[in-house]
C-alpha cells in the first residue's frame, strides 16, 4: 500500500475572527493557502467552499469553539518540513503567532500516515492529537522533529529525529 504523510494542527484565536486583532492573520489567510497548494509535495487540504477551513468546528474537547483546524495532506514527511520552514510566507506567519494565538501548552500538532488517496477527517485528526499527548510520539502520531516512517517501509518503528526542524519564531 502507498501512504502519505497527514497532518493537523489546532490554534486558539486570541479574539474573533472579525476582529481586528485578528485582521493580520485573516488577511494572510489566502496568500498562504495558496502558497501551500502549490508547494512541491502538497496533495490536499481540509476546506471549505471559501477556501479555507476557519467555518469548520471540531476538536470540542479543547472547551472552546474559537479554534482553527489547519488539516492537509503530503507526499511525505520532507515535503511538509520543506513548507513550514522553507517558505517565507508561512515563516512571516508562523512568526506573527502570539499576536493572534494563545500559546498552548499540550501538543497542537500531529502527523500520521494514511494511505494515498484517504482525506483524513477532524475527528481522526483529534484523536492524533489526543494519542500525541497521551503517548508522545509513537508511529500512530509524531511530529516533525520526531517523526516516523511509513508503515510500508524498513523500520517503521524506528523514530527519525531532526533537531533543526523546529518552529523558526
Amino acid at each position: 500500500m502507498d501512504y502519505v504523510l497527514a497532518q493537523v494542527n489546532i490554534a486558539r484565536l486570541l479574539a474573533p475572527l472579525d476582529s481586528p486583532l485578528i485582521a493580520g492573520f485573516v488577511a494572510a489567510l489566502d496568500p498562504v493557502n495558496a502558497r501551500a497548494d502549490a508547494a512541491p509535495g502538497f496533495l490536499w487540504r481540509l476546506q471549505t467552499e471559501d477556501g479555507d477551513a476557519t467555518a469548520i468546528s471540531g476538536f470540542e474537547s479543547e472547551g472552546t469553539t474559537d479554534l482553527v483546524i489547519n488539516l492537509s495532506v503530503w507526499e511525505t514527511v520532507e515535503d511538509l518540513a520543506a513548507y513550514v520552514f522553507g517558505d517565507p510566507g508561512h515563516r512571516a506567519v508562523l512568526r506573527r503567532r502570539r499576536e493572534w494565538f494563545e500559546k498552548m501548552t499540550e501538543a497542537y500538532a500531529a502527523l500520521w500516515w494514511v494511505p494515498r488517496g484517504h482525506a483524513p477527517t477532524v475527528a481522526e485528526a483529534e484523536e492524533r492529537v489526543a494519542c500525541l499527548r497521551e503517548h508522545g510520539p509513537t508511529p500512530r502520531a509524531f511530529t516533525l522533529r520526531r517523526h516516523f516512517p511509513a508503515p510500508d517501509q524498513p523500520d517503521e518503528t524506528a523514530a527519525r529525529t531532526r533537531e533543526d526542524w523546529s518552529c523558526p519564531a
